[in-house]
């Protein structure tokens, strides 16, 4: 049985523990609530983004766009949204999972032929790690995702399709559902799927609107060749968004358990000192008994 000093050593060092897991648990549900917030703001921007596109498919309007041709994939881009920092659970874990996966159904292009766009250092060290070449990307897009990052990442993204360097672009990501539910998407970014550029709720908002009269000025095709490319830009920002927000939710839950897991041995440890120190006393009341009768 270990003795007085090594628990009571123990329980030291699992109490400062509990503190900074405590800690962190709170400096995560912190960004998490502001990084709810920008999701929430953004969200109106997008559904309105959303059924305008959505009008004019529905309108039947011919649509002429270098980002809407499909073409035997040669080669492939894969984003891959990951954190910086550990600590956030199978956060990362997954995400590599999801990537390895993703390399192996595309393994028949080559080596050289398979671009990994990382966002975020841990899933950038796990591509070196496995040997493949990664792309540069805007190194704040994973702490702090910006708009104008998100932008300049998805105009390079949009620029090599439209060149052929690349036949397709993939996204890898977590989607924020709730505190507690994150859920990893794959996705093709390029070449864009006009019939589901929008999400089945809101599909349903606008199911019932006929939209079939048009004044456009200059032109169909040029608004539409024009906010195709916007929805682009908001397409990878949405992604940055919802993997940062779930990158926190899922640090503050990690965070959470190994809190409880250091209440829970902290009083399995204060037992086990309990017991050794009533051991000690006992031991000690009988040696002085002992002593006495002889």
């Amino acid at each position: 049985m270990a003795s007085l000093k090594e628990v009571k050593t123990r329980i030291n060092s699992v109490q400062s523990t509990r503190k900074i897991t405590s800690a962190m648990k709170m400096v995560a549900s912190a960004k998490l609530h502001k990084a709810q917030a920008v999701i929430e703001n953004m969200l109106p921007y997008q559904k309105k983004l959303n059924k305008i596109l959505t009008n004019f498919l529905s309108a039947d309007l011919p649509v002429e766009s270098p980002y809407v041709k499909k073409r035997e994939v040669k080669r492939v881009a894969i984003v891959v949204f990951s954190s910086n920092t550990s600590l956030c659970g199978a956060f990362n874990a997954n995400v590599i999972k999801m990537l390895m996966q993703t390399i192996g159904e595309f393994r028949t292009l080559g080596q050289d032929n398979i671009l990994i766009f990382p966002v975020g250092k841990k899933v950038e060290e796990a591509a070196k790690r496995m040997g493949l070449s990664t792309q540069e990307t805007p190194r704040m897009l994973s702490d702090k995702p910006s708009y104008q990052d998100a932008a300049d990442l998805a105009h390079h993204l949009m620029e090599m399709y439209v060149s052929g360097e690349v036949d397709r672009v993939e996204l890898i990501y977590h989607h924020f559902k709730s505190m507690g539910v994150q859920i990893l998407l794959r996705e093709t970014y390029l070449p864009i799927d006009l019939t589901h550029a929008v999400d089945q709720e809101e599909q349903k908002e606008v199911e019932h609107v006929i939209v079939n009269d048009y004044i456009i000025e200059p032109s169909a095709e040029q608004l539409i060749a024009g906010l195709i490319p916007t929805v682009l830009n908001q397409k990878i920002f949405t992604a940055a968004m919802d993997s940062n927000a779930s990158e926190h939710a899922a640090r503050t839950l990690a965070m959470q358990v190994a809190t409880d897991n250091a209440n829970d041995l902290i009083q399995d440890l204060t037992k086990q000192y309990n017991k050794s120190r009533q051991q000690a006393i006992t031991n000690e009341l009988l040696d002085i008994v002992g002593g006495s009768m002889k």
